[in-house]
């Protein structure tokens, strides 16, 4: 009778448990972990090697609640490709603000969420409605995916006019690769908190371009229509033009008639007029880590309030490193952000207050949207000091001055208040100013509050 103590009788190897909970097991490791593991044997290259088991259950576990694996490319694409490009992707989705001066195309957004679609992911513009309500719009702004052939394409959406894809993103791909109001795009990612978004002017002129077209497409007269476009289209790069200049050169000095030097002239003046194609310059983009509050920190985050000239605005209200409050009114396009209050020692009191501060309160108007009972998610109107359970000092002042604070403008100088609701939101305000702007959240539990798709 085997002794069930005897650890050479209990044993029992990883190999002995079936394909698919090795599979399962193997996709709670990370990749390190997945790479050690394979050097132990050669099954267990081979089950670490298999595409379509191993990095489809890695995929599938990591990302498989937020968007269709199997969608991805066409389905024709290596899943580990996929894992690769999804890792980089995944910390992209949430939102992001633009960081510096908006470059000549005048279209660059303030703001962006950046949100998970079945077989690909899509950035959107977020801006504060004109209609003096809570509402927000949001439109296109930079689409993401992985052609069928495995390329990673990036789309701008210049006008915010494009139709969310349909079916998989390959096949969306060559509608899209022929609309004038896209403009193909590279991303470059300095670290996780920052990337690039350019133009990519060599798109239409490299090979993988017209294979991307070849891939996701059936019909030929769309190749033809795509070499149209590619031959009209923006210059290519700089070896491609050297050998098309070296042949027009050659070909002119043995052409009759000496319209030689005229017909360089015209491939020239056709390279720089390509070159003034440009539709986009460089932009920055930074992660907005911390855009909801938190019991810590309850006014940190992304808000929205209406102001004096009863327009919509988005704030963005951050702790700094020595206990301070800054908060910043984000603009649509503006060129800078607007540094509406910093506080370095923010004073709190709670309820009951003196009869000083409830008159402060009670002797100023709430700003309220025009058409209030047209709001989603409306709150009630803060009327009374009862809906009060927090007063914040506000002294606002420069005279030191925070790394994070450098090229701000429109500091405000002067004594105020934070009025901290029961609702978890809250107003400012400054004594010498007869109003209180009440923000309200702009995202709760993830989702995009009060927001209006101009596509709809």
């Amino acid at each position: 009778m085997a002794n069930p103590k005897d650890p050479k009788e209990c044993s029992f190897s990883f190999s002995d448990f079936p394909e698919d909970v090795q599979l399962c097991i193997l996709s709670f490791l990370s990749l390190p972990d997945i790479a050690n593991f394979a050097c132990t044997s050669k099954r267990s290259v081979s089950l670490c090697c298999n595409d379509t088991k191993l990095w489809f259950t890695l995929c599938q576990r990591r990302w498989g609640s937020k968007t269709q694996i199997n969608k991805w490319g066409g389905g024709q694409i290596t899943y580990k490709l996929l894992y690769k490009t999804l890792t980089q992707w995944e910390n992209l989705i949430g939102f992001w603000r633009h960081c510096g001066r908006a470059g000549l195309s005048g279209q660059c957004p303030r703001l962006i969420i950046f949100e998970w679609g079945p077989s690909f992911v899509s950035g959107s513009r977020i801006c504060p409605s004109k209609n003096g309500t809570y509402y927000v719009t949001k439109s296109p702004f930079l689409w993401m995916g992985i052609s069928p052939d495995g390329q990673i394409v990036y789309f701008l959406d210049l006008e915010g006019q494009t139709e969310i894809p349909s079916g998989d993103f390959g096949s969306w791909l060559e509608f899209v690769c022929l609309d004038q109001n896209l403009v193909p795009a590279n991303v470059n990612f300095m670290g996780k908190d920052h990337f690039v978004v350019e133009e990519n002017l060599n798109f239409w002129h490299s090979n993988k371009s017209k294979d991307v077209l070849r891939s996701s497409s059936s019909s030929k007269n769309l190749i033809e229509d795509s070499d149209e476009v590619i031959e009209s289209g923006i210059a290519g790069s700089l070896p491609d033009r050297f050998v098309s200049e070296m042949y027009m050169h050659f070909a002119n000095r043995t052409s009759p008639g000496g319209g030689g030097d005229r017909a360089w002239r015209r491939q020239r003046k056709k390279e720089k007029e390509r070159q003034g194609r440009r539709k986009w310059e460089p932009e920055h983009f930074l992660k907005v880590v911390d855009c909801s509050p938190t019991p810590d920190k309850p006014l940190q985050g992304l808000w929205k309030g209406i102001s004096g000239d009863m327009n919509l605005n988005f704030y963005l209200v951050k702790y700094d490193e020595i206990g301070g409050i800054i908060c910043q009114r984000i603009g649509d396009f503006s060129s800078s952000y607007t540094l509406v209050f910093w506080t370095s020692e923010p004073m709190s009191m709670e309820s009951p207050f003196s009869l000083e501060e409830e008159r402060i309160y009670d002797d100023r108007i709430h700003f309220q949207p025009v058409a209030a009972e047209d709001q989603i998610h409306s709150q009630p109107a803060m009327t009374g000091i009862e809906m009060v359970s927090h007063i914040q000092h506000i002294n606002s002042s420069c005279n030191l001055m925070l790394p994070s604070l450098v090229g701000s403008a429109g500091l405000q100088h002067g004594e105020g208040r934070i009025w901290q609701y029961m609702n978890g939101t809250f107003g400012f305000g400054f004594l010498r100013d007869h109003f209180i702007i009440d923000l309200k959240h702009i995202i709760q539990e993830g989702r995009l509050l009060d927001s209006v798709n101009l596509l709809q």
